[in-house]
């Protein structure tokens, strides 16, 4: 299984001017999700988008929250008016529908493929928004249509539109599912690469909720002890963090045996 949080925007990974900006970044680094969303009143269509991408990112880390995400996104799709905005807005329910499939509360597949159809003919090629759609089509090709070639062609295309535009959380989640496809292929120097990679950029960004699951698959690419280091380590961390990403427990219960990445 395999899970993207709300990367591709950009939102409070850089050092700025913009105190509610740092404020945001802040919790939601943290998986203080519902409170960093209540620091954003959703009065126009980017704060009521910005808004619901947390709200979601909640959904999938949590398993819970999905009736206030889906109230959130009706809020931001009725403000979206350009195609930038509504593509957006279609993105964020491909993603929460997509959420809702993989944790099994209900089967969107269906909803979740049409409404990133939607953003991709609302969302121009070369767009800020395009490396995150192309990084969410690729999760549904991996974990919905198990095409694995496809994935890989859609996360490589959303990892040079992360870096073209400068995004490094969108890049540690592309770098992430890469080196997933080449462990599984057996590729492990590649995948132990990419691991790294998305380990080293989280570490940087301080993106404490996202370091635990990252920790976690290096560990599947490394050989002993190192691995035994890696895989405590993440454990200290979800503990710290409350059991949070939920489907991290099953990853890290002895024997490990889970294959959820985010």
């Amino acid at each position: 299984m395999a899970h993207s949080a709300m990367a591709g925007s950009g939102w409070g990974t850089t050092e700025g001017d913009d105190p509610l900006q740092t404020a945001v970044w802040r919790l939601r680094s943290r998986g203080c999700w519902a409170d960093a969303a209540a620091l954003l009143e959703p009065v126009t269509a980017d704060t009521a988008l910005q808004r619901t991408a947390l709200l979601v990112e909640r959904c999938l880390y949590t398993e819970q929250g999905w009736a206030e995400a889906e109230d959130a996104l009706r809020t931001a799709e009725a403000l979206a008016h350009t195609d930038d905005e509504r593509g957006a807005a279609a993105c964020e329910r491909g993603q929460l529908a997509y959420a809702a499939t993989v944790h099994g509360v209900r089967d969107r597949a269906d909803e979740a493929r049409a409404a990133l159809g939607r953003a991709a003919a609302l969302i121009a090629p070369g767009a800020d928004g395009r490396a995150l759609l192309d990084f969410r089509r690729g999760l549904l090709a991996e974990n919905l249509t198990r095409s694995p070639q496809a994935a890989r062609a859609a996360y490589r295309r959303a990892h040079a539109g992360a870096t073209a535009h400068a995004d490094p959380l969108l890049q540690s989640f592309t770098w992430r599912h890469l080196a997933g496809l080449a462990l599984r292929e057996g590729e492990l120097a590649e995948a132990r690469h990419g691991f790294a990679e998305s380990l080293r950029i989280r570490e940087e960004l301080g993106y404490l909720v996202g370091t635990a699951p990252a920790l976690a698959s290096l560990a599947d690419a490394e050989s002993e002890p190192e691995a035994s280091r890696l895989r405590e380590e993440a454990r200290r961390l979800f503990r710290l963090l409350g059991g949070v990403p939920t489907w991290l427990a099953r990853q890290l219960a002895p024997p490990a045996a889970g294959a959820a990445t985010a």
